[in-house]
């Protein structure tokens, strides 16, 4: 049955960053679909929020499996609503050297960290563009704008520079269209407490999905925090 509440999708739910942004677009009005390889671990999260009287709708999907992502959203669509608003919050990583990763594990988690993002980008696009409303934001990483001062997280900073390409290349393509394109590229650990609590980080995606609200003049497609 659909739900009567708007739909924000967050695919790499988990604790953290991804719990803050279940929270923020709760608050916001929305129901949330979680994508996770271990929805499990967000089960507590999922009863909090309905303690509270928000929906949290956790599935098991592998954002490296891009048909199992693409029914996935299919299903969502089908027995919560539209997606309105997608979060691309899934990350891969192999620890290793640039000249040491193997290609293999490069390749795999590039799928994550890129792939992944724009396989979800195109299973929720054609909707919102139907229905003429709608944000893409995805999770970007300080190691885009600058890869050498973690050398061993090179799969990682890959995958990041990536995302930052897609977001701005995707911002550029819809441009003058009402679907809001945005990345917040974070440049340090996410910590409680500090100016990149979970919480402060929420915030700058609601706010990026809140600039969709101001009209067709194009919103700022990068936050860096």
């Amino acid at each position: 049955m659909s739900s009567t509440r708007p739909v924000a999708l967050i695919i790499g739910m988990g604790p953290g960053l991804s719990a803050a942004l279940a929270q923020r677009f709760a608050a916001g009005g929305y129901a949330i679909a979680g994508f996770a390889r271990s929805p499990e671990k967000s089960a507590a999260l999922a009863a909090s929020m309905a303690e509270a009287g928000h929906k949290l709708d956790l599935r098991s999907v592998d954002a490296g499996d891009y048909s199992a992502l693409a029914s996935a959203v299919r299903a969502v669509e089908a027995q919560l609503g539209p997606v309105e608003v997608l979060v691309y919050n899934a990350y891969s990583a192999t620890p290793a050297l640039p000249s040491e990763i193997p290609l293999g594990a490069l390749m795999a988690d590039f799928r994550v960290n890129v792939g992944g993002a724009l396989a979800a980008v195109q299973a929720v696009l054609p909707g919102m563009q139907t229905r003429g409303r709608g944000s893409l934001l995805l999770t970007g990483g300080g190691l885009a704008l600058d890869p050498t001062p973690w050398l061993p997280a090179a799969s990682l900073a890959v995958g990041k520079a990536g995302i930052r390409s897609l977001a701005r290349s995707l911002h550029k393509e819809l441009e003058g269209t009402p679907i809001r394109v945005g990345t917040v590229t974070i440049t340090g650990q996410i910590l409680p407490g500090t100016p990149l609590a979970p919480d402060i980080l929420a915030q700058h995606f609601w706010d990026l999905h809140a600039a969709s609200e101001q009209g067709p003049e194009p919103g700022p497609v990068e936050v860096i925090v």
